[in-house]
């Protein structure tokens, strides 16, 4: 029986697309020989993911898991929404993002995590594409901690719980971890998934993004004809307008209308350390098929 080396697994995995642990099992049970290994594969479905890798996945679940001060947010695509309801997608959802939690959000690291099977990540997702059968991919992955206080989750739209189409972390420095501190850290994932903030503050927004802002607000000033003085006036007032938009501290809080959310975290005694939202899809371009063309051209017109 030949060796089976790993340049002889990373042969198999290339050629196939099936995960690791598939290749090993292949080339052992083919003693050795690629040919017959791509057959053995090809007869148990495990070949199948290669074929899927250039879909489009825009589709999928946003998954969270929390620790108290310690929590993990993971973004995992698939191709239809019909996936989203699959139990064992939705448990490899979940698994993945407690996986996160143990080892960090770094996505090579991540990959390399084993998960309930015994299989790493990245096998493991090599694994649901040949049986559920379509193209999927882990995208993109976030943990947030604190040394004192909590890092809270919240699914806007839950499908179940800790899995949906929105998904935000916020962490909160404080000095207990008591249940209104979980609690102010649940409003404020409601109002992160309802206002998408680009910042927590002023100072995390691009300058260039800002400049390019002033110089729009500029123009439409200056065509109103105002003095000089005026017009600096008047394009303070509108970044002021702009930075409320924009920058979480600085937001109205939606839960009352009013309050600005720096205001509601001074009057609780806490710090908002950061946060994270994460929107299913968000940023993936679509493709648009034209249904009614398909079917013509499945009939032969």
């Amino acid at each position: 029986m030949a060796e089976i080396t790993a340049a002889l697994v990373k042969d198999l995995r290339e050629k196939t697309g099936a995960g690791m642990m598939d290749c090993k099992k292949a080339l052992t049970e083919a003693a050795g020989d690629l040919e017959a290994a791509i057959d053995w594969l090809r007869k148990k479905g495990l070949s199948a993911a290669a074929k899927k890798s250039g879909r489009v996945t825009a589709e999928g679940l946003v998954g969270v898991v929390s620790e108290g001060r310690r929590a993990a947010m993971v973004e995992i695509n698939a191709e239809t929404d019909f996936v989203a309801r699959n139990e064992a997608f939705q448990n490899f959802v979940e698994e993945v993002a407690r996986a996160a939690l143990k080892v960090g959000d770094d996505l090579e690291k991540l990959s390399s995590a084993v998960v309930a099977s015994g299989r790493t990540v990245a096998d493991e997702i090599t694994h649901l594409i040949a049986t559920i059968g379509e193209n999927m991919s882990v995208r993109r992955a976030r943990v947030l901690e604190v040394p004192s206080g909590v890092v809270a989750s919240y699914i806007h739209g839950a499908l179940k719980p800790g899995l949906g189409k929105i998904g935000v972390l916020a962490a909160i420095e404080a000095p207990t971890e008591d249940d209104a501190i979980e609690q102010l850290g649940r409003q404020i994932g409601m109002h992160v998934a309802a206002t998408r903030p680009a910042a927590l503050d002023v100072s995390g927004i691009d300058p260039t993004s800002v400049e390019r802002e002033r110089a729009v607000l500029t123009e439409q000033a200056r065509a109103s004809g105002k003095p000089d003085a005026v017009i600096e006036k008047m394009i303070e007032g509108r970044i002021r307008k702009f930075y409320e938009e924009v920058v979480l501290l600085e937001q109205v809080w939606v839960h009352d209308g009013e309050s600005r959310v720096k205001a509601v975290l001074e009057k609780a005694g806490v710090k908002l350390a950061g946060f994270d939202r994460f929107q299913l899809g968000e940023g993936i371009e679509k493709e648009e098929n034209d249904f009614a063309a398909e079917v013509a051209k499945a009939a032969g017109g």
